[in-house]
């Protein structure tokens, strides 16, 4: 199996170095590449399409967040994931709406950080726990029409799953999220198709939506 490549964009050079070297040392990574600003990602960009973008927000000549969206819009394949010292809502969302999958702490061990690059090319979508406040409060205030609306159907918990469910986090992220087992959310996600009367997914949303339930997000 190939590795998994990386671009790390960090403007510490002994944050760069400690990171650099744990991908380097992880068995199933390769770092193609090192920047330490915005234009030093953007020219790396040009000349490498790795399999995942890690880079911090803020740098001296602007935000990771530039990268981070301009990966999105030009259609590439690499997934992009935050490591940050800013853990305030502003940053979470805006890296999260650019089109980041994973935001993680400079707080984290390495070891966490290489098993984060290795969950997020899988498909996951790696967060440091206090992070997950952010977005549930995000969902929360996309949920409070439907504490008015919804009258005896959906509780707070399965409106928070709900919403959750509605942004694509897989059951397993979700229990993360919250900090639930997995087969307590299944049984939440279980109950919301019961009473929506639906068997998918899609369909939940979809119908949660039209019912005003939950607000398009």
């Amino acid at each position: 199996m190939d590795p998994i490549t990386v671009l790390l964009v960090e403007d510490k050079p002994r944050t760069r170095r400690r990171i650099a070297s744990a991908i380097e040392a992880a068995s199933g990574l390769r770092l193609v590449g090192t920047a330490a600003n915005v234009a030093e990602g953007r020219s790396a960009l040009e000349r490498e399409t790795p399999d995942v973008l890690l880079t911090d927000l803020g740098l001296p000549d602007g935000s990771g967040i530039e990268l981070i969206r301009e990966v999105r819009q030009r259609g590439r394949p690499t997934q992009s994931m935050v490591v940050t010292v800013f853990a305030d809502e502003d940053h979470v969302i805006s890296a999260i709406e650019a089109g980041a999958a994973g935001y993680l702490l400079k707080d984290a061990l390495e070891d966490e950080i290489v098993d984060s690059i290795s969950e997020l090319a899988g498909g996951g979508s790696p967060i440091s726990p206090s992070i997950a406040r952010h977005i549930l409060r995000r969902f929360r205030a996309a949920a409070e029409p439907a504490q008015e609306k919804s009258g005896p159907g959906l509780s707070e918990r399965e409106l928070e799953v709900l919403s959750l469910v509605a942004k694509g986090f897989s059951s397993p992220e979700i229990a993360r999220i919250l900090d639930l087992s997995p087969h307590t959310i299944k049984t939440h996600v279980r109950h919301i198709y019961g009473k929506l009367e639906v068997g998918s997914r899609g369909e939940a949303v979809y119908e949660a939506v039209q019912r005003g339930i939950l607000r398009e997000i």
